[in-house]
């Protein structure tokens, strides 16, 4: 088994990807257990040890940091004053439908590109709606 030390490598370097992509800050915890299984696997060359040091580094630094990654990565969202609109009534100025990518609502004087929380609902040009919640610059609009 002289090639189990380039299988861990590979799968090291594969989870270096993953954390890469996806910065969710758990492949590295497997990566760092891949290592551990590499150097495992020029002394011991049977699989299941090697597999099991692999799973439980990864387990252990996971368990471990899990609430350190958390806080860290805990972002505290900023309420603004554009929360006070949900649960408020907006009338369609142009047809809200998702489909389409159109929609358009006037909410107390202001214009705001708005989405239905079904996208199977079309609201018409006219209609009464209310503002469910709020996603970047769109409200997001359901019936009344």
């Amino acid at each position: 088994m002289d090639y189990m030390p380039y299988l861990w490598i590979a799968v090291m370097i594969i989870m270096a990807v993953f954390e890469g992509v996806t910065t969710q800050l758990v492949s590295i915890w497997f990566m760092i257990g891949a290592a551990a299984a590499a150097i495992v696997s020029f002394f011991v060359p049977v699989f299941p040890i090697q597999f099991s040091i692999f799973v439980g580094v990864s387990l252990i630094l996971l368990i471990a940091t899990k609430p350190i990654v958390k806080k860290v990565k805990d972002v505290k969202t900023e309420p603004t004053n554009a929360d006070r609109n949900i649960g408020k009534i907006a009338v369609v100025t142009a047809e809200i439908n998702n489909t389409a990518s159109t929609g358009q609502v006037d909410l107390d004087g202001n214009s705001w590109t708005a989405r239905s929380d079904q996208n199977d609902i079309i609201f018409k040009e006219g209609e009464m709606v209310r503002v469910k919640e709020i996603k970047g610059v769109k409200l997001i609009v359901s019936k009344v």
